[in-house]
Formats: C-alpha cells, sequence, structure tokens
C-alpha cells in the first residue's frame, strides 16, 4: 500500500538532494532554504516559508515565536538543518509542529552530512 503523499514527499526530497548535489554540506541553513525554494518552484509545488505557528490554549492561538521553515502543498512541513548530528531535540521540534499544525507528515532535512539521504527523517502523526 502506498503512503498518503508519498509522490510528493518523495520530490521534495528528490529536489532537496539536487540541491544538496549542486552546494555540498558547507552552508548556512538559510542558503539551503533559499535553493530548495527555488527547486519546489521549478517543480511546480505550491509552499510558504517561515509559517507562523501559533499555540493555541485555552481557546485563545497565542504567538509563542514558532515558524516552520516550508509548508508544501499546505500538507507537508519541512524542516532544515544545517547541524552536526540530528538529536532527538530536532525530531521531537517536527512531531510538535506536525500537533500543532494538524499537519500528518514531516520531512527533518539535515544538510550538514555527505550524503543527504542519510540526513533526512520523515515522520507521520
Amino acid at each position: 500500500m502506498k503512503l498518503e503523499h508519498e509522490g510528493l514527499t518523495a520530490s521534495i526530497i528528490g529536489g532537496a538532494i539536487e540541491v544538496h548535489r549542486a552546494l555540498g554540506p558547507g552552508l548556512l541553513e538559510s542558503a539551503y532554504e533559499e535553493c530548495l525554494c527555488r527547486e519546489l518552484s521549478l517543480r511546480r509545488h505550491p509552499f510558504e516559508r517561515q509559517v507562523a505557528l501559533p499555540v493555541h490554549y485555552k481557546g485563545v492561538d497565542l504567538d509563542c515565536g514558532y515558524r516552520m521553515d516550508l509548508v508544501v502543498d499546505d500538507r507537508v512541513i519541512v524542516e532544515l538543518k544545517c547541524v552536526e548530528t540530528i538529536l532527538p531535540v530536532h525530531e521531537a521540534q517536527l512531531m510538535t509542529y506536525l500537533k500543532l499544525s494538524g499537519k500528518s507528515i514531516g520531512l527533518l532535512m539535515n544538510f550538514k552530512v555527505p550524503v543527504l539521504k542519510d540526513g533526512i527523517v520523515r515522520r507521520i502523526l
């Protein structure tokens, strides 16, 4: 059985791999975000950048400063990192974003690896 959103996430991952192949692992997260956005545009995937994520508490949405790096096709959260190792706190961040946003699928991508496929975590809520 195919997973829901499999084609979309495969395309996002393909775009990220394309960016990583072209640039390598040594840039800032913001550069990878900019280039991945260009790649998503070329692939005709609608996306939003730096999407505010309020915390709903006791009937009120509170702006606590959370921002999702990318939301692709209003379905997939993409969190970009450029760190030595993905830590449990990074995965917890993605899971929290999924829970708060009501989205069901997220990708955590660490561009500071020799081969990008080794830096990708896919989570489904």
